[in-house]
Order: structure tokens, then sequence, then C-alpha cells
């Protein structure tokens, strides 16, 4: 073989090596495209997970508080009802 083609043979190889790694790197950056967008999906239905548990949240304290004013309404009636001084 002469200096020639061997060099070139050199040549084809770096070549072969570059493309290897060209398809290499470009099915790593699919994948990681691939793994952002399933994150982002992720992100996004916690987010709407989030929400719903915030206004579930709303509502269960507005409800708590209805059921406080309702009993505290009930005891104010039930002291009406009772002699303010009880002495057997």
């Amino acid at each position: 073989m002469s200096d020639t083609e061997e060099q070139l043979q050199k040549l084809e190889d770096r070549v072969l090596k570059a493309f290897e790694l060209i398809k290499q790197y470009q099915a790593e950056k699919l994948s990681l495209r691939q793994e952002i967008e399933r994150l982002k999906a992720d992100c996004r239905e916690n987010n709407q997970e989030t929400e719903a548990r915030e206004r579930e949240l709303v509502a269960l304290r507005r409800e708590r508080e209805d059921v406080r004013m309702r009993v505290e309404k009930l005891l104010e009636r039930l002291d009406a009802l009772t002699p303010a001084d009880v002495s057997g």
C-alpha cells in the first residue's frame, strides 16, 4: 500500500468515525427531546393535580367555616333556651 493510499484510508476511517458519532449524537438528541416532552407533560399533569387539590382545599375550608358558624348559632340558641342561672 502506498503512502497516499494509506493516508486516504486513514482519512476514510476518520470520516466514518465522524459519521458514526454524528448518528450517535442525533439519536441521543432525539432521545433527550422525547424525555423533555415527557417531563413537560408530567409537569403539566402535576400542575393540574395541584390546582385541583388547591380548589378542593378552598372548598373544604369554606365548608368547615360554614359548619363552624352553624354550630355556633345552634349553641347560641341552646344558650338562649337554658336559664342563665341553673341553681338546682
